[in-house]
């Protein structure tokens, strides 16, 4: 069956649920990196006592129904599916344990044309199972490079984050581990890609790389230490597009301009091959 707007738009996708505790927090924060190094200086993050939560786990939870997009019936081109641009927006500090539920759907798919395909935003809203209440939305952009010309609209995508041409105000080194990849993988991405070297060989690259929203949990870990005094519950919204693939081991350089009225812009290079990985980055979060 071929790739229908229509049908791909209205695609019943099935409720997500999930239960976390405190353990699950601290393992998320591991995994992108928090306690490397110099383990005091994350300890909100890695200590139960004290435990403060990444908001960008949020793009991991309840997120069972995401593989919809593999059904042989959506006619969607899995060899030529990029994820190109996350999204995530924080409504409420996410507690340290909860029973969650997500609610998944297309919202648009933008058509650029049969020669380069199309881009679909596929937004997630978590909320708190027992109370209803919206703890955050989580939008990707994907883009689908083998499904063009399905007859969306031509316009009205997203416009990326403008990088100012100043100098950043800060900078931030943090280096990957090279079990990084086998340890996000634990927050629920088993995409052998991350851990197979075979399977890595047929996608063309020397070796497993790390998970894109693994990159984009240490940016957003040199975001928070930046703007918002190392308060993870001040982050508002989390926004960026990948550029390039990142390898674990490899040291992750972000630059970040504090915009004023809580906003900030970042980007993320790999100092190792003077790489631009991360960009358009876009940050609100409350002011001290």
């Amino acid at each position: 069956m071929g790739f229908e707007y229509e049908k791909i738009k209205n695609w019943p996708i099935p409720e997500g649920h999930q239960d976390y505790s405190a353990n699950d927090c601290i393992l998320y924060a591991l995994s992108v990196g928090a306690g490397a190094g110099d383990p005091a200086a994350d300890l909100n993050l890695i200590y139960e006592k004290k435990l403060e939560v990444l908001p960008t786990m949020a793009v991991t939870m309840a997120s069972q129904g995401t593989m919809w997009v593999a059904d042989p019936k959506t006619g969607i081109d899995l060899s030529k599916l990029l994820h190109g641009e996350q999204y995530l927006t924080i409504h409420k500090p996410l507690p340290s344990e909860a029973k969650v539920k997500s609610r998944s759907y297309v919202q648009e798919i933008y058509d650029k044309g049969v020669e380069k395909g199309s881009v679909m935003m596929l937004a997630r809203e978590i909320s708190d199972a027992g109370s209803g209440e919206l703890l955050a939305t989580c939008t990707s952009a994907v883009f689908l490079r083998g499904n063009g010309g399905c007859g969306g609209p031509t316009s009205g995508q997203p416009v990326p984050q403008p990088i100012p041409e100043r100098a950043p105000d800060v900078v931030i080194d943090a280096i990957s581990r090279e079990e990084q990849a086998a340890l996000y993988r634990l927050t629920g991405d088993t995409n052998p890609l991350h851990i197979d070297p075979k399977f890595a060989a047929m996608g063309g690259f020397p070796k497993p790389i790390l998970h894109g929203l693994c990159t984009y949990g240490f940016a957003a870990r040199a975001v928070i230490s930046a703007v918002c005094d190392g308060n993870p519950a001040r982050l508002r919204k989390f926004n960026l597009r990948f550029a390039s693939p990142v390898f674990p081991g490899e040291t992750l350089r972000t630059e970040i301009w504090n915009e004023g009225d809580g906003k900030a812009a970042f980007r993320t290079f790999v100092v190792e091959r003077e790489l631009l990985v991360l960009n358009n980055g876009y940050a609100e979060f409350d002011p001290a």
